[in-house]
């Protein structure tokens, strides 16, 4: 055992997959060295980044577009973040990627292998009983940092034993992160679950290195649901969520306070949905809602564009549609964030893609 474990760690270090030694292309670091000072201006960006996970590998991929309608696979459909080497559970789903005023990538994942037993990772079905409690039942979440998206820092968060005051949770599901102007710090926020049934967003701020949370989780709203997506546009903060398996929103002057319920659903699907993901088309007055309809068959996403938040435009689904993909498909639980163009020229050249960058 411990001459495997041995040989996953250095398959990380290296930035190879454990299991086939194809190259990730990243490296996992014990500290980042930090470039100059650099602020967001719109201008400055010109690309989109999109991270997305897959059931098959329960591993995490990237994706670069040049105008946010097309995209393509950095590791030509190998994953970047290995969920096996990354995860408690061996493996990662739901990531979601920002970016803090530092300029730093701020990437959130669930940590949980679904196919845990069939993989050899576990006896069980789950970790724990899901007659109690319930699907999935993970208790940790990963957290990774970089400025270059070649180096990262990773730490494996384990929710109910930094927090006991929590209580036996069942699990915690899909962090984000978002900054937070007025407490001057990154803050996550995610589902966390009780009793087989009680679905609610939580938050907490994280240490300046984003290896740990440093407040015990709060509500951020009484609104029961999961997936939790918040977005700040002008001086209102948009909530996207989840309940019933369908898209709703809610608005508020607020962060972590102050969303009301409101049951109208957002996405135009008529089978299930989950994790919406909202991102702006640069240089425009335009936003893009990106959502995983996990009840397709095969599954796939769909987007909406509004500029009101009251008013949505369905542009369909990956490659149905306005939107495409390249050289992957079937994406789940994506998020997009953004690039400038010498980031777009640095990725194709590491990944060795063919890519014309704008």
């Amino acid at each position: 055992m411990l001459a495997l474990i041995i040989t996953g760690l250095l398959c990380i270090e290296k930035g190879y997959s454990q299991n086939n030694q194809v190259p990730t292309g990243i490296e996992i670091v014990p500290k980042l060295e930090k470039p100059k000072k650099w602020k967001f201006k719109e201008k400055d960006l010109s690309g989109y980044l999109l991270v997305y996970f897959k059931d098959q590998t329960q591993s995490a991929y990237m994706a670069i577009s040049n105008d946010g309608y097309t995209f393509t696979d950095i590791n030509g459909g190998h994953p970047v973040f290995i969920g096996s080497q990354l995860a408690e559970q061996k493996g990662v789903r739901d990531p979601h990627i920002t970016r803090g005023p530092d300029g730093a990538f701020y990437l959130a994942m669930t940590d949980l292998h679904i196919f845990g037993k069939r993989a050899g990772f576990r006896d069980t079905e789950f970790e724990r009983p899901a007659e109690k409690y319930g699907w999935g039942n993970n208790r940790a979440i990963v957290l990774m940092k970089s400025y270059d998206l070649i180096h990262w820092t990773h730490s494996d968060f384990r929710v109910d034993k930094a927090f006991p005051e929590l209580g036996d949770i069942d699990c915690s599901w899909a962090p984000e992160t978002i900054f937070d102007p007025t407490a001057g710090k990154m803050m996550v926020y995610f589902t966390i679950r009780y009793n087989n049934k009680e679905c609610h967003m939580y938050y907490s701020y994280t240490d300046y290195d984003f290896t740990k949370l440093e407040t015990t989780p709060k509500r951020i709203t009484e609104i029961g649901g999961l997936d939790g997506d918040i977005t700040k546009t002008g001086n209102q903060y948009q909530l996207f969520y989840v309940s019933n398996a369908r898209v709703l929103h809610s608005a508020s002057s607020k962060i972590n306070e102050g969303y009301k319920i409101d049951t109208t659903r957002i996405d135009p699907e008529k089978v299930s949905t989950e994790a919406p993901n909202l991102f702006k088309r640069l240089s425009t007055d335009k936003y893009v809602l990106m959502y995983d309809v996990y009840g397709a068959r095969p599954s796939n996403m769909g987007f909406s564009e509004t500029t009101d938040f009251i008013t949505y435009t369905n542009l369909g689904h990956f490659n149905e549609g306005v939107m495409k993909t390249t050289n992957f498909k079937s994406p789940k639980h994506g998020a997009v964030t953004y690039l400038t163009k010498k980031e777009l020229k640095t990725i194709a050249k590491h990944w060795k893609i063919d890519f014309k960058v704008d």
